[in-house]
């Protein structure tokens, strides 16, 4: 079997064995997508468990995430690497002309999960999101060949917004497993809110105050890019309308939280059917 396809085979069993909200393998997808996106997941996924799993001190992560950058540097200069990730990755980047930058933005993305654990204000999330979630959007993009500035502009809207949720149904996990509160420190002092609501899972009223405003902000941030699902054609964009539906979907269950901000949300076989009938009748959820 040839290395390249070994390479190939590798990365997609990896990205077969995780779920993730990453459109991997996903039947809707253009058959020729599925497998540089599994390779590019294969990248994000390794390393960012350097970032976040195994019993690794801070400098054996930022070396682990340094190696990498060096591979990409690697792949830039033309040289032959052993690794099959950086294998496949290199035939991707070059089959599908892709810029190296947005790599590197995602390993910036995970020495920042290694360092940083607060957020004194929105716009250190966004920055955060810009580094962490963008990329994968403006990938996708690339590779389907339609990354023009309007459509990348609201892929990143709809990117971030779908980390902002991420984070809203995941404010005890990340506080207890990783010591991270990706809420702004500056807008928790407005709303009245400390530590010890997150800490302790408590949902009073300045809780639900101050979430409910991060949820109303992350709802208009995805109705910012929400034209680029009925922009892009084919099954393409129904998988990016997919994507948003599914995301709106959990924000609504966030936003109905019946006084329990911490509640997280579950998806059933009725949202399963919202979801899919929206994405096919270009419908918004939105609210």
């Amino acid at each position: 079997m040839p290395r390249i396809e070994q390479a190939y085979q590798h990365c997609q069993s990896i990205a077969a064995r995780h779920y993730e909200n990453f459109p991997v393998a996903s039947r809707l997808l253009p058959k020729k997508l599925r497998r540089p996106i599994s390779v590019i997941y294969t990248f994000a996924r390794t390393a960012d468990d350097f970032a976040d799993e195994g019993a690794l001190s801070k400098a054996q992560r930022h070396q682990k995430l340094d190696d990498y950058a060096n591979k990409l540097a690697a792949i830039a200069r033309g040289e032959t690497l052993d690794n099959p990730v950086f294998i496949a990755l290199a035939d991707v980047i070059k089959n599908h002309a892709l810029p190296l930058s947005l790599f590197h933005d995602l390993l910036t993305a995970f020495k920042m999960d290694v360092d940083k654990t607060r957020f004194a204000d929105f716009a250190e999330v966004l920055d955060y999101c810009h580094y962490s979630a963008n990329p994968v959007g403006r990938l996708l993009l690339h590779l389907h060949g339609a990354a023009t500035p309007e459509n990348l502009s609201q892929s990143d809207a709809v990117c971030s917004a779908l980390q902002l949720i991420n984070f809203y149904q995941d404010l005890e996990q990340d506080y207890h497993e990783h010591n991270r509160i990706y809420l702004p420190q500056d807008e928790m002092r407005q709303f009245g809110v400390t530590e010890d609501h997150i800490e302790q899972a408590r949902s009073d009223e300045a809780m639900q105050a101050l979430m409910n405003f991060q949820f109303q902000r992350a709802a208009s941030m995805m109705q910012q890019g929400y034209a680029l699902g009925n922009i892009l054609s084919g099954r393409f964009g129904l998988e990016l309308r997919m994507i948003i539906q599914g995301g709106a979907c959990v924000l609504g269950k966030l936003q109905k939280h019946d006084g329990n901000v911490f509640r997280r949300p579950r998806l059933n076989r009725w949202d399963a059917v919202r979801i899919v009938a929206g994405a096919l009748l270009r419908v918004s959820v939105l609210k």
